[in-house]
This record gives structure tokens, sequence and C-alpha cells, in this order.
């Protein structure tokens, strides 16, 4: 299993699968918030639009430059760019947490408090991660930087594999999954992808150290 994370195309076409829906889905809000015309299901979020489209727009950068970020390729052979997409994903996703938190103080909630309280603690873990992954990088512990970066993106794309398992639901159901059941679902299937991130940086952490070309 664990090879196909060693191979960089297989690596970012998976992950670019995995949040490919709510990269799509920040995309459409980029420009259907600033319009009001954005679904009604989302309607509770029009109370702090500057925060979600801040968000949104965060969401589509970090959702884009994180695939990148892992194809080796580019890291080895466009040292530049790499930085440049990395300084992206950082910022974007710094912003992803701090206007998620926005967002949760501002807006009445619509589910149960189990998902405000998820979405609270996976900002604030967001955070931890990327300035875990800063920290690593200048002290040009590349290994130790790589693995904070994944668990950074797990927990920032969870919403990709939520949409993978609640889409199948609306197929079969005909309406949005709603209540105590489908908020459960919606909480233990981002902790399985924060858990599936972490076993990967674990695994990244224990191969041979990276040596990335030293900026210009």
């Amino acid at each position: 299993m664990f090879r196909l994370f060693q191979r960089p195309i297989p690596l970012a076409l998976l992950l670019a699968f995995l949040t490919a829906i709510p990269v799509l889905n920040s995309l459409f809000l980029v420009f259907q918030i600033p319009t009001g015309d954005y679904p009604k299901a989302s309607a509770h979020l029009g109370a702090a639009p500057i925060s979600w489209f801040v968000h949104v727009l965060a969401g589509f950068a970090f959702g884009i430059t994180g695939p990148v970020q892992f194809v080796r390729a580019l890291r080895h052979r466009f040292g530049r760019l790499h930085r440049v997409s990395g300084r992206i994903f950082v910022v974007s996703g710094v912003i992803i947490g701090l206007s998620g938190l926005s967002i949760l103080a501002q807006v009445t909630p619509v589910r149960t408090i189990m998902v405000d309280i998820a979405r609270g603690v996976f900002g604030v873990v967001l955070l931890i991660a990327l300035a875990m992954a800063m920290m690593a990088v200048r002290k040009r512990d590349f290994v130790r930087h790589r693995a904070w970066a994944i668990r950074a993106y797990a927990v920032g794309m969870g919403l990709g594999t939520v949409a993978l398992v609640f889409i199948p639901l609306y197929i079969i159901t005909g309406k949005p999954p709603f209540g105590l059941l489908s908020d459960i679902l919606f909480v233990v299937t981002w902790v399985l992808t924060i858990v599936l991130g972490e076993v990967v940086a674990r695994h990244v952490s224990r191969s041979r150290p990276q040596v990335l070309p030293v900026s210009a």
C-alpha cells in the first residue's frame, strides 16, 4: 500500500481525486457568494459573507497546491516553484483555519454541536500542523516537514472524503443526509481521513532524509 505514496504521480492523482469535490465546490462558491446565488443549504453561511468567501477562496488554493507539493519531481527539479507553491499552501491553510473559526463565531449552527466542535478542533489542529511544518523546514528537516504537510492537508481537506460518503447517500435517499446519525458519520469520516494522513505521515517520517536545494 505505502509504495503508492513513494510514487509522486499516483499520490498526486489520488489526492486530487479525494479532494476534487470540495475544490470544485469552492470554485463555484467563489463566484456565487458575491452575487448571493448560492445553494439554499448554505444560506446560513451568508451571515458571515466575508469570512465565507475568504474561506472558500483559500480552500480552492489549498486544494490545488496540496497534491502538487507532494510531487517529488517538482521538489527536486523545480525547487523555486515548489517553494512558491508551498508558501501559497501554507498561507491558504492558515486562512482556512482562521476563517473557519471566524465563521463558527458568527454563524448560527444548523447541525448538532458535535459538528461545530469538530470544525473548531480541526481548525486549530490545521494551524498547529502548518506551524510545525514551517518550523521543520526552517531547520532543514525535510522529512519531518513533509510529514506535517501531509497531516495539514489531511485535516484541511477532510471534507473531500466526507463528500465521497455523503454524495452516494444523497443519491440513494434523494435528500441530503441530515440529523444526528449523519453528523456522527460526518465527524467519523473526517477523523478517519486524519487518521489515514497520520499513518502516511508516520511512514514518511521513517523514510530516509531528503535534501532539497538551497534557495538562491
